[in-house]
């Protein structure tokens, strides 16, 4: 698994277990829903930290917390 999917896969996860929609993650953290829809749908393949932190401020988060998860900790090297 890639970064960006692991990524995007959190985020769902994070939704699910609020049982929130993306629209309402949006909202709550004052991220666009374009954003966050090319971040979800595997589009963004760069997500920007600032971006990350202000949906963990949204879920009400750390960013350890967000990043702190098996999606993480077996990530596939990125460098060719």
């Amino acid at each position: 698994m890639g970064i960006s999917t692991a990524v995007s896969d959190r985020i769902i996860e994070l939704c699910q277990e609020r049982n929130i929609t993306i629209n309402k993650l949006c909202t709550m953290s004052a991220v666009t829903q374009s954003t966050v829809n090319y971040i979800v749908n595997n589009k963004s393949k760069n997500v920007g930290i600032v971006t990350i932190k202000k949906l963990c401020d949204g879920l009400d988060i750390t960013i350890t917390k967000f990043f702190d998860t098996e999606y993480f900790k077996n990530l596939e090297q990125e460098i060719y």
